[in-house]
């Protein structure tokens, strides 16, 4: 890797998180000279805009998010112990020193109506999540783990809304036990289908 390679990753890491908790709009440079410290030159001689270091900080956001459920899978046999790994991850990322909440809702919620570029990769996460849990959920139904009555794309939609529904809520109102109410019925419903 290179030293500008390096300075770019720098940049995104220690910007992410701002981002991620001030928005777009709510960031300003100064905030991303303050993060990284280095000068202005710094920061454009490496990005052409601000907006360049929004999507790449939003891209690494969600690249993390991927490879930490990837990692608690990994080596879970069944459906159930991997969706319920999916769970515990949302679970344990909110009690994350500098966790500002879910980059799909923060990001999305912001660039909806302003940031085509955003809301395309917003778009694309939203939708990977949606793809893992059917997957996840349809695996456990065609080897028998989970009844046939489980609609797989049905549990997938809702599970993805009711986790940002809840992260959302849990934000807004500074309370934690929302999110937690939801990933524990999620639970069950799928205890409710183990055959």
């Amino acid at each position: 890797m290179t030293k500008a390679e390096k300075t770019r990753n720098f940049i995104i890491e220690r910007s992410a998180p701002i981002i991620n908790r001030k928005g777009v709009a709510g960031t300003s440079i100064s905030d991303i000279m303050e993060a990284t410290q280095l000068a202005k030159g710094g920061i454009y001689g490496n990005f052409e805009s601000k907006e360049e270091i929004c999507s790449e900080a939003l891209y690494y956001l969600l690249k993390r998010i991927e490879s930490s459920i990837s990692a608690r899978m990994a080596g879970k046999t069944s459906a159930k112990q991997q969706l319920f790994a999916i769970f515990d991850y949302y679970n344990d990322t909110l009690d994350m020193e500098g966790n500002y909440g879910c980059p799909m809702l923060n990001f999305g919620a912001e660039a909806d109506d302003t940031d085509p570029v955003i809301r395309q990769k917003v778009g694309a996460a939203i939708r990977d999540m949606e793809i893992l849990f059917r997957t996840v959920v349809q695996r456990g139904i065609d080897q028998k783990e989970f009844d046939e009555r489980l609609d797989a794309e049905s549990y997938a939609l809702k599970a993805f809304v009711m986790i940002e529904g809840g992260l959302w809520m849990s934000r807004v109102l500074h309370n934690k036990k929302k999110i937690r109410m939801v990933l524990t019925m999620l639970k069950e419903e799928i205890e409710g289908h183990c055959t």
